[in-house]
């Protein structure tokens, strides 16, 4: 009760409100609102395993084509290898972001940022914000993009990215992708100083819900399934039998069942990852065959969905550069100098969980990195 009486006297200072403290659901709820209002669907969350709100098909293979698209939803993530037990207050193996793609980017798209910060309580006239530059990369995804961090009084809460390919396929028009850190944001608005104290629900009785209410058994069975008990044996099997189900949809032409199932191997891949069996090279050989079959899925998806119009060339992978007009699109935002460490999506491809380095059970006990987009 006592660090919840410090989070509603921080709340009230903050806005000079004598409202509650905002709670978790109510920022998804509230950026849900400020985002429909700008015309976006809302959608609900993807009904599978993914390690980050951008490989959902309405994220990835939305961006390709010439279509006009706005969507926003609240994604559950999953990365085996950052797991912590639930002993640590700042990582999770699970853990939520909040994602909003618009194609065409807005030209005030800055503006319609700052104006979803107002919605969930934070002033950006009163608080330091900042556009740091961060271009983004995606390994498996065959995507990369122009991009920015946005600091918060110095902290990480949200990565823009300005989308210039996906799965080799050029972008245009040139999407924009806003990812928020949820609970990143939540515990800055609520003042705590662990996740697992974050204030869920609030009933009007004043029976409260925490974060860890919801989630603290979910992050330490995990955990424990992903770093020890998961049958490594039949994750390298499911692999390939994942591998030929989406290229068996990919024969049929039918780009999302086939992505669908690409989305299942690349979990597998991560907690083979997470378990440690892979070794570098190994490594490199799982990320290039998923690459592959995203980069099939969206040939497939352009030649079916978008009508053979296809979205720029295509590419054998991930390239530098940008065009011109994609390089007109991003400097929108300006470029911040600033370079504290970050522990969010970065450009060495976090947001699909590739890193190079995997958890064991004894580091995934002492890491104490934030969690970030």
């Amino acid at each position: 009760m006592e660090s919840t009486l410090t989070s509603e006297q921080s709340q009230r200072h903050l806005h000079g409100s004598q409202e509650g403290v905002r709670t978790f659901q109510d920022i998804i709820m509230s950026l849900q609102q400020y985002w429909a209002d700008q015309g976006c669907v809302v959608l609900q969350p993807y009904d599978g395993a993914v390690g980050a709100g951008t490989n959902h098909t309405a994220t990835t293979l939305r961006s390709l084509g010439p279509d006009t698209w706005r969507t926003c939803y609240a994604q559950g993530c999953r990365r085996p290898a950052d797991g912590r037990y639930g002993e640590n207050p700042n990582r999770l193996q699970f853990y939520y972001q909040f994602q909003v793609l618009m194609k065409p980017s807005p030209d005030n798209i800055q503006d319609l940022y700052l104006g979803s910060l107002n919605a969930i309580g934070i002033d950006p006239n009163k608080h330091d914000v900042r556009f740091v530059e961060d271009d983004w990369e995606s390994p498996t995804l065959g995507a990369w993009g122009l991009g920015w961090e946005v600091w918060l009084n110095g902290m990480e809460v949200t990565q823009f990215t300005y989308f210039q390919q996906v799965g080799g396929f050029e972008c245009a028009p040139v999407p924009v992708e806003i990812a928020y850190g949820l609970e990143r944001l939540a515990m800055y608005i609520q003042g705590v100083d662990s996740v697992y104290d974050l204030i869920w629900a609030r009933g009007d009785d004043g029976v409260e819900f925490t974060y860890g209410d919801v989630y603290l058994e979910n992050e330490r069975e995990f955990s424990e399934y992903n770093f020890e008990i998961a049958n490594t044996k039949f994750l390298f099997t499911a692999f390939d039998d994942f591998e030929q189900e989406a290229k068996l949809c990919l024969e049929a032409r039918l780009p999302l069942p086939a992505y669908d199932w690409v989305l299942k191997c690349n979990h597998v891949f991560n907690l083979l990852d997470a378990r440690g069996v892979i070794s570098a090279t190994e490594r490199m050989a799982y990320i290039l065959r998923v690459r592959s079959m995203v980069k099939e899925c969206c040939s497939a998806y352009i030649d079916r969905v978008v009508g053979g119009a296809a979205s720029g060339k295509a590419n054998s992978g991930v390239v530098d550069g940008a065009s011109d007009g994609a390089k007109v699109n991003a400097s929108s935002l300006g470029r911040g100098n600033a370079n504290p460490s970050g522990s969010g999506e970065t450009s060495t491809g976090s947001r699909d969980n590739t890193s190079a380095n995997s958890a064991t059970k004894n580091n995934a006990r002492t890491n104490s990195t934030v969690q970030g987009e």
